[in-house]
């Protein structure tokens, strides 16, 4: 269901054609700041910290929350989850109004620092693929199995298809991203949408956490992580933290992505569309018929 503040609408633009120009009224998506805070600590004893600041496209706000949790390995899982909600701001005049907070179990530990030392990792633009291997590596990611599903290059190929007819905001906007759990079937388990492709994926892997996933297919078991646009580090980085053995994207890889997809043993797949596609990494887990060879004279 689209989140009815996913999209703004009465907006004015000037269309110029042809020398003229006409005024009409528009809708575009909405990007809003959401803060995200932590609660953890013994009985008694809590505390409660601001991880980050993201803007984002409002919906499915509490999987965005614990999907970021989980993807830069602040938890391991939803089961350290104790409750997820929205907190009102201690100030009405803050320029944040929508505070999400997740309640740690009593007993989890939680290291700060380490998380810290991520998120700057991670955004750093000259940060070098050795050193971003060896800190997912102490993450405790490690390299998934050789084996795994065998997916038909026909059904990748029906992917891009697939995925624009679940794109509701997209198709009113133009203005979205979206990431799509597949089963190897070709199923859709669930889709998401956001001005950012990171959050996408983010609100996927919550869902998945917190039960939530809501796609024509939302029991299957997610064999490939399909998203509209390129394929950087960081959505291969949180198809490994997510165990998800496949990689699909209609855009570009970028070079650090195929590194890590290399080194954690996933399938990464770019430029798919209905005609083609590139594999970059993995290419036992795709089936692809052979091309049948000229006869010799």
């Amino acid at each position: 269901m689209t989140d009815p503040g996913a999209v703004r609408s009465r907006v004015q633009r000037i269309v110029a054609d042809g020398g003229g120009a006409e005024i009409v009224w528009d809708l575009l998506a909405a990007e809003e700041p959401m803060e995200i805070r932590v609660g953890f600590g013994p009985e008694g004893r809590r505390s409660v910290r601001t991880i980050g600041v993201t803007m984002r496209t409002p919906g499915h706000d509490d999987e965005l929350a614990v999907g970021f949790l989980l993807g830069e390995r602040l938890i391991c899982s939803a089961d350290e989850v104790e409750e997820v909600g929205r907190e009102e701001p201690e100030d009405a005049g803050r320029s944040i109004d929508r505070i999400i907070r997740v309640d740690l179990k009593p007993g989890v530990e939680v290291d700060l620092d380490r998380f810290a030392r991520n998120v700057l990792t991670n955004s750093s633009c000259g940060v070098c693929g050795s050193a971003t291997l060896r800190a997912l590596n102490l993450d405790g990611c490690r390299p998934g199995p050789g084996r795994g599903p065998v997916i038909d290059a026909e059904v990748v190929h029906r992917l891009p298809e697939a995925l624009r007819g679940r794109q509701l905001v997209f198709a009113r906007t133009g203005g979205l991203h979206a990431a799509a759990m597949v089963d190897e079937e070709g199923g859709l388990i669930a889709v998401r949408e956001d001005i950012g492709r990171h959050n996408a994926v983010d609100k996927l892997v919550g869902a998945r956490a917190l039960g939530t996933l809501d796609g024509p297919s939302p029991g299957g078991s997610a064999a490939i992580l399909l998203v509209s646009g390129r394929a950087g580090f960081e959505i291969v980085q949180k198809a490994v933290t997510a165990g998800i053995p496949v990689v699909a994207a209609v855009g570009a890889p970028s070079s650090l992505a195929v590194e890590v997809a290399e080194a954690f043993g996933l399938t990464l797949l770019g430029f798919v569309g209905p005609e083609r596609f590139n594999v970059y990494s993995g290419p036992r887990r795709i089936r692809v018929e052979p091309r049948a060879s000229a006869p010799l004279d």
